[in-house]
């Protein structure tokens, strides 16, 4: 069995290379800074998710080794069984406030928030309005929810009024998703 696992797996990897969507991890050098080091070599770094350069602000650094020291490289635990900590409640109460809302959640990641926000307001009575070009994590939120899913052409308003109209008399919750980066 390994080895049918084995050459399947090999064969795959090949056919990646054939056709050339073969990744390979590009090794960070460093900090992620607008210029950075990439596998020995200094680059434009234009694929960061560190827009505002807080990664490396000296404050937050300062502050990271702060809470290192008092509570340790991380919770544990995910957040629903043993790990939300007092400086997760802290931070999220903080938050709020600043929104001026009841309340928020802060997730490790906006993947994680995507999955785990649609998924936990849908359920299979309801509908999902989705945009054809949603990133995975909004798919897969929707997916994980369990509720019919419509998915409507790109930006094409007129196709997702007519969804809308089609599914008018739908007893369940409905919810329009697209992606902010639209």
């Amino acid at each position: 069995m390994a080895k049918v696992l084995h050459d399947f797996l090999r064969q795959e990897i090949e056919s990646l290379h054939q056709k050339k969507l073969f990744r390979k991890l590009r090794i960070l050098e460093g900090r992620q800074l607008p210029q950075a080091e990439f596998d020995g070599q200094s680059v434009v770094n234009l694929s960061s998710n560190n827009y505002l350069g807080l990664n490396t602000h000296p404050e937050l650094v300062k502050a990271a080794l702060r809470a290192t020291e008092e509570y340790g490289v991380g919770s544990g635990a995910v957040r629903t069984i043993a790990g939300t900590m007092k400086i997760h409640m802290a931070l999220e109460e903080k938050i709020a406030r600043f929104k001026q809302v009841e309340a928020c959640v802060v997730f490790q990641s906006g993947f994680a928030a995507n999955a785990g926000t649609v998924s936990a307001i849908l359920g299979k009575e309801d509908i999902i309005i989705s945009d054809e070009l949603n990133h995975a994590s909004i798919i897969d939120g929707c997916r994980l929810s369990r509720a019919e899913i419509k998915v409507f052409p790109h930006k094409n308003l007129s196709a997702l009024e007519g969804i809308l109209q089609e599914t008018e008399r739908h007893p369940g919750k409905k919810l329009v998703i697209t992606d902010g980066v639209f």
